[in-house]
């Protein structure tokens, strides 16, 4: 997945989560902050990826 990729998802899970506080569904909070996570986790990966091939390793 590309950087790009997982800064849409976190936008995404910020989205679902401030619908969520709007409309105050729990649910649709956590959801949202679900997806910011996996976004987060999946940019530090890429970026640890990139950090790697650039060592030339």
């Amino acid at each position: 997945m590309s950087k790009s990729k997982a800064k849409a998802k976190q936008m995404k899970g910020k989205l679902k989560e401030t619908t969520g506080n709007a409309m105050d569904d729990k649910r649709m909070q956590a959801e949202g902050r679900g997806e910011q996570m996996m976004g987060k986790a999946q940019e530090t990966a890429e970026k640890t990826g990139e950090r790697i091939r650039k060592s030339g390793r």
